[in-house]
């Protein structure tokens, strides 16, 4: 490829070269349908089973009254339930789709499969339940063996309704109670409602013409089938020699599954619309001799720790001290305080990403592909992945990247995509197209509850979500909302879930020690929150704004909904400290409370 009609780069300054390259690269990603270019994966009933648990499953309806029903069996359900525990609260009940906790990790399965955060910190109640985790970044399996051991642990598992579905949540304002219904029949009556349904999982699909169309073998990434491929989560795929397979997704559940499929398949090609950026990983064994010299306590300053380091602050230390500092470890979408500021910050976040871009050209052989493997975004416009093999795959004969320059896979057919006009015949077509994570909570959660004069949820949340500090709602008594929007959100989730739900279970236990009957928010103090979470995100939506399109800002959307589905930016531990100043009002200000001598 000629280069001679360029100018040249020593006339530009490389950072406004890569601003323009930017504002390209997003500008013809955006999509007048937004969030709408995906399907729920249970439209589609050839792909939404639970591969991981026998047909045919019955049980009897349970009929009964409990303090709080817990919608959501992973991380958020779990760590609510020990929480709950270690309050004296044992009346509660766990609704979960599943078959088993996990939550993402029962239901990706797929091989390769690992957190990209530091196990010590990711895996919670470490030190309660007495394990190590055998690497630095634990494989999946580990992980969902580790909630198998909390439940063991807890003894949750006889407080969980497993391959339950909840059907209905209808607040009886007379007896102040949650009437709930199941697809098992069960009847339950609850005090409180919390919804722990997580942000990973629920699997999506895009809506791509002539999805049905496909005569070949056809799944999402959380819903592996090992059946076709052979092999399980830790053993080769011995089934794909003579296979040719297609991937359609390069976020970072593809960034694991390619260079797995790399080694077992006949040929390969991952549709890429947007480029992963894919920094090193050296994962590592855990030393059992270090793990000795670990004190009591050390797993929640770990993660205060890693929380501060990745927020853009400088502790006297990083007991970390991964890759992600390198990413994440200056914070350049905070509204700069002088222009000087403004100019420094971006230069930053260039240089950032032109190691990552650098990257990719010192492994990928093919300079064309390395070309367009590229990430053309700022670095808080997707999260990082971490992998020692991805861009690696791509020196391998048999794999083939088909870049689709922003527009994604067109068309289906019944020998697979099309792409630019090119037919893809392919055997089995794997769909790594991730969660729901910025859709309507609704949306999520699969039910729509509802609340005082019979208003539902989606009416009350049409245009975006209204709270107190993510976890009231006007108009919802004594349902609780365990979710990152209009809340804090952290690098390391599992950070946030284990300061979400130590909040929630100390206003359950609180309303049972203080006879309170029912508490929600006020509309002035969701208002107020709001004005709070925009005044401090300034600088969060400018830089949003400038993204290639993602969940992390609604897939582009400029609309009232993703204006007030916004996340508290920042630190974690701020929106924290918004919790614990609530908590030690003692008057439980913007909310209304009922009390039992009031009734």
């Amino acid at each position: 490829m000629s280069h001679e009609s360029e100018s040249p780069t020593s006339e530009i300054d490389p950072v406004e070269a890569a601003k323009e390259r930017y504002r390209l690269e997003r500008e013809k990603r955006l999509r007048s349908d937004g969030l709408a270019q995906y399907s729920q994966l249970h439209d589609y009933e050839e792909y939404d089973h639970d591969p991981c648990v026998e047909p045919g499953f019955t049980r009897e309806p349970v009929v009964e009254e409990t303090t709080a029903v817990i919608v959501g069996g992973g991380f958020g359900g779990m760590l609510l339930a020990v929480n709950l525990i270690k309050r004296g609260i044992t009346d509660f009940r766990i609704v979960e789709a599943a078959g088993d906790f996990g939550g993402t990790w029962y239901w990706n399965r797929y091989p390769g499969c690992q957190c990209d955060v530091e196990s010590y910190i990711y895996m919670p109640l470490l030190e309660e339940t007495g394990y190590m985790p055998s690497k630095r970044y634990a494989p999946a399996t580990e992980i969902f063996e580790h909630c198998q051991r909390v439940g063991r642990h807890f003894d949750l598992y006889p407080h969980a309704l497993f391959q339950t579905e909840m059907e209905t949540a209808v607040w009886d304002e007379e007896a102040a109670r949650w009437r709930i219904t199941t697809d098992r029949g069960d009847q339950l009556t609850a005090k409180f409602m919390v919804t722990a349904g997580g942000i990973l999982h629920k699997a999506k699909l895009p809506a791509i013409e002539g999805i049905t169309d496909f005569e070949g073998r056809a799944f999402h990434t959380a819903r592996w089938n090992y059946e076709f491929t052979g092999g399980g989560p830790t053993d080769p795929m011995d089934k794909m020699a003579d296979k040719r397979v297609g991937i359609i997704g390069t976020g970072a559940t593809s960034v694991q599954v390619v260079p797995q499929l790399a080694r077992a398949a006949k040929e390969v090609f991952v549709f890429q619309r947007t480029p992963a950026s894919v920094g090193v990983r050296n994962n590592s064994f855990t030393d059992p001799e270090w793990w000795k010299t670990l004190k009591p306590g050390w797993q929640a300053e770990r993660m205060a720790n890693f929380t501060s380091v990745v927020s853009g602050e400088h502790p006297d230390e990083d007991l970390v001290a991964d890759e992600w500092p390198v990413v994440w470890g200056t914070d350049t979408q905070s509204e700069p305080a002088t222009p000087e500021e403004a100019v420094a910050l971006e230069r930053h976040d260039f240089e950032v990403m032109e190691t990552l871009r650098g990257r990719v050209d010192d492994v990928v052989d093919d300079p064309e592909t390395a070309e367009r493997l590229k990430p053309w975004y700022g670095k808080h416009c997707k999260r990082v992945t971490f992998h020692d093999e991805y861009l690696e795959a791509f020196n391998s004969p048999n794999v083939h990247l088909v870049d689709t320059d922003g527009r994604g896979v067109e068309l289906m057919n019944a020998q697979g995509p099309v792409v630019d006009g090119e037919q893809y015949e392919i055997d089995l077509l794997i769909y790594a197209s991730g969660f729901e994570v910025t859709t309507g909570l609704v949306s999520r959660l699969g039910f729509d509850p509802v609340g005082k004069g019979g208003v539902k949820l989606s009416e009350r949340w049409a245009d975006g979500a209204h709270t107190l500090h993510g976890v009231f709602t006007h108009g919802f008594p004594n349902m609780l909302v365990c979710h990152f929007v209009q809340a804090g959100f952290g690098l390391n989730f599992t950070h946030y879930l284990s300061e979400s739900t130590n909040h929630l279970a100390s206003i359950i236990a609180r309303a049972e020690d203080e006879n309170i009957v029912s508490i929600e928010a006020t509309e002035e103090a969701e208002e107020a929150w709001l004005a709070t979470l925009w005044q401090a995100g300034k600088g969060f939506g400018r830089y949003g704004a400038k993204c290639t399109p993602s969940y992390g800002n609604s897939e582009g959307a400029r609309s009232m909904e993703a204006a007030r589905n916004v996340v508290h930016p920042g630190n974690l531990m701020n929106y924290v400290a918004y919790l614990q100043e609530w908590r030690d009002a003692g008057d439980m200000p913007g909310t209304v409370v009922v009390r039992g001598d009031e009734v």
